[in-house]
């Protein structure tokens, strides 16, 4: 352990060097056959920030697929191993990074990583990225907790003094109308409360109820995997990635390849043109 930590304490120090004027900071754009995106780093998750410039730099990236991508959802790539026909090895994976305020909101870039039963410390990969295609939500849609809400619905329904509602439900599904149909689940809220004493207000703060009211996500990532950066140009690539044909695992019928850039800019252009605000430098 005390080996990974000094490794990854020297190569925080080669970014701060690669960096060179502290003024400056890493510009990232994303090549695809579909155009380009451009995506700034944050500088409140260091280890994620530095490894990814180091291997877009490096070239590392360059011809990597974009192998996963699901509408709605997110699109995923980087798999430098796959490229090179290996395995990524277990020891290079990084230490999570959560931030608070840190969203799944749409053009989020976040570390991809092995589900909770084989890494339960939620260690990120050291190769392999997402970002966020996602989708707006309704206020219900955030702040019930619809796990709790179809669990009691289901013995409400099953209810002979709720036949009525029973056949609403079923003449509504029958139409294939997802909307109304939600909308119609939302509706028995009160009653669902009311009949079996449970409680289905979900927490939300107010900044990322907005957020994902209106700019859109995957919100039940947050809290899961670290978010290093943002796409800040080019979101519409993301939405014509995430819809292309695919085929089993979510991979894309025909290949869709990436390279990458690196041009250092001052850091008072990211801030104005993009509105990212540095922390304070302790």
């Amino acid at each position: 352990m005390k080996l990974h930590i000094c490794a990854f304490l020297v190569l925080l120090a080669m970014g701060a060097c690669d960096s060179g004027n502290k003024n400056e900071d890493a510009l990232i754009t994303i090549h695809t056959a579909f155009g380009d995106m451009k995506a700034i780093l944050y500088e409140e998750t260091p280890i994620h920030k530095q490894n990814f410039i180091r291997l877009a730099k490096s070239g590392k990236y360059d011809s990597t697929e974009w192998h996963r991508v699901i509408e709605d959802f997110m699109i995923q790539g980087g798999d430098v191993f796959a490229k090179e026909e290996k395995q990524e090895p277990m020891d290079d994976r990084l230490p999570a990074e959560f931030i608070e305020g840190l969203y799944h909101t749409k053009g989020a870039l976040a570390a991809a990583r092995q589900p909770d039963d084989r890494n339960p410390k939620k260690m990120s990969s050291s190769v392999q990225f997402y970002i966020v295609d996602g989708k707006v939500f309704s206020e219900e849609e955030l702040t019930i907790d619809q796990f709790k809400l179809n669990e009691n619905l289901g013995k409400l329904l099953s209810e002979e003094r709720f036949a009525d509602l029973r056949e609403k439900y079923l003449e509504i599904n029958q139409t294939g109308d997802v909307d109304s149909l939600q909308r119609f689940i939302f509706s028995l809220r009160e009653l669902v409360e009311s009949e079996y004493s449970v409680d289905l207000k979900r927490d939300f703060a107010p900044d990322r109820l907005e957020k994902y009211m209106t700019v859109g996500g995957a919100y039940h990532l947050d809290g899961n995997y670290t978010i290093f950066g943002r796409v800040v140009e080019g979101l519409d690539v993301i939405d014509k990635i995430a819809a292309v044909e695919t085929g089993a695992g979510y991979k894309p019928v025909e290949p869709i390849y990436l390279t990458m850039e690196v041009e250092m800019v001052p850091k008072s252009t990211i801030t104005q043109k993009y509105g990212y605000e540095y922390p304070p430098v302790e």
